[in-house]
């Protein structure tokens, strides 16, 4: 009697040269969820059934950097948004103050006006003109007549400078009208980007929770913080910014409990009494341009084409930066990632 081959599990199908598969274990079940949460796709290949390697913790966390490379570009956007949102505000506050004023002289000379009307509709420039009618003498009618002239040139000139007036508060007041408006339809769009925003970041860090649970992200200390301790304000920045790590990314934040990127440099040479703008583009275009060879700790390092990231160099090949979103402000080599430039503020 013929002993037929134990019947394979629907599952599995048999194919020529391939032994039976083994049931997945755990872990490879569950990083293929979540190779499929982020996107990545089951290829397959030659008409069989087997599928590429489950993604590793490595490549799932290329994933996130890649998705934040995306990400980060719109909140440093997010950031010179505000800086202009704030610029505007204060030149419409200026132009308000400007207006006040100019509305109450409208306002003056309107009462002005008014008055004169008031008493030409008493019969005060009849009586005038009757007044010179019934001069006697010449030089009773020429005096007459110069009064009446001034009193019909004043008339005309408090007529022309309440137009006059009224012009340029037209003109003072339509920029102020169309600023308001932008301000307030950018407004609008900021909330629903920040929305957006915030939705991506949770998404990022529910999948990195799902890789590493609330722990992981290797060292925040590496190497001494600074490598060396610089003079002036650079000593004070980057003193400052190499005591911050350890605190949370919170992306527009600039302290003191928390930073984004552009945010920690913001504040870490404000404690040097310098001013920078809170976006990692801007800064590179205030900062001084400085090359590898004399890079020094204090100096800033920007990152990517578009300059959508910014770290602090603290010597002996390492900067502090605020990398990302549910990531503790860290250390990292300065070679990790693509730089674009260097730049020294004050």
């Amino acid at each position: 009697m013929a002993h037929h081959a134990p019947r394979r599990p629907s599952a599995w199908p048999a194919t020529a040269g391939h032994p039976t598969a083994a049931p997945r274990p755990r872990w490879s079940r569950f990083t293929t969820a979540l190779a499929a949460l982020i996107g990545v796709a089951v290829v397959l290949t030659g008409g069989a059934t087997a599928a590429h390697a489950d993604p590793s913790v490595a490549e799932i966390e290329r994933q996130i950097d890649e998705d934040w490379n995306q990400l980060e570009p719109v909140i440093e956007k997010h950031n010179a948004t505000r800086i202009e949102l704030a610029a505007k505000r204060k030149q419409a506050d200026a132009l308000a103050a400007r207006i006040k004023p100019l509305q109450a002289q409208v306002d003056q000379a309107m009462d002005k006006v008014s008055a004169l009307a008031v008493r030409a509709y008493k019969g005060e420039n009849v009586s005038t003109i009757n007044a010179v009618l019934g001069s006697h003498s010449p030089g009773e009618v020429v005096g007459q007549l110069e009064l009446l002239d001034r009193f019909a040139y004043n008339q005309q000139q408090d007529v022309r400078q309440v137009a006059d007036l009224r012009d340029e508060l037209a003109r003072q007041k339509a920029p102020l009208d169309e600023m308001v408006a932008h301000l307030a339809r950018t407004e609008a769009q900021l909330a629903a980007k920040k929305k957006q925003i915030n939705a991506e970041i949770d998404r990022l860090q529910k999948l990195r929770i799902k890789v590493y649970g609330n722990g992981g992200g290797g060292s925040l200390r590496p190497a001494p913080c600074p490598a060396t301790y610089p003079g002036g304000g650079a000593g004070i920045a980057v003193k400052f910014a190499c005591a911050q790590i350890g605190k949370p990314y919170v992306w527009g934040a600039e302290g003191p409990n928390s930073y984004d990127c552009s945010g920690l440099m913001l504040a870490a040479w404000a404690k040097a009494g310098v001013s920078l703008p809170h976006n990692a583009a801007q800064q590179s275009r205030v900062t001084k341009d400085v090359s590898r060879a004399d890079l020094r700790p204090g100096d800033l390092v920007f990152y990517y084409s578009d300059i959508h990231h910014v770290g602090m160099y603290v010597g002996g090949g390492w900067v502090v930066h605020a990398s990302q979103a549910g990531v503790p402000i860290k250390m990292k080599k300065v070679d990790d990632g693509p730089i674009h430039s260097y730049g020294r503020p004050g």
